[in-house]
């Protein structure tokens, strides 16, 4: 019986840790290869940000992933492109209403293949 396992046992998440790795080696570009290896972390290492943290760090029109779960905690006052691995509904309605766009990573890493411009919050 082999070890118990460290990082993500749920399918989906493995499968977008690959997609992101395949990413990064597609691109020739580390921000993908580094995004990847927070997802693949264990449950109780996992990031998890609040919007009032994007409006801190993030400036108007900055395009932002987050390689954990995004909450709505906080204000948002910046139109910002957010990229989380999930995002709950409240945090989604205040991005969107400060004009902001919501995107999966999928759809991030299509709309910017290079990753050029793209900040990591954690």
């Amino acid at each position: 019986m082999p070890p118990n396992p460290t990082g993500p046992t749920n399918r989906q998440l493995r499968m977008l840790a690959r997609f992101l790795r395949k990413a990064a080696v597609a691109n020739s570009t580390n921000i993908w290869k580094a995004v990847a290896e927070y997802v693949e972390k264990p449950r109780r290492q996992r990031v998890v940000v609040n919007v009032g943290k994007l409006n801190r760090v993030a400036g108007d029109g900055d395009v932002v992933v987050v390689p954990g779960k995004l909450l709505g905690g906080g204000n948002l006052y910046k139109k910002v492109v957010v990229a989380a691995v999930n995002i709950s509904p409240k945090a989604a309605q205040k991005v969107l209403e400060a004009g902001g766009e919501v995107l999966t990573l999928p759809e991030l890493v299509k709309k910017f293949p290079k990753g050029s411009g793209v900040k990591i919050v954690v």
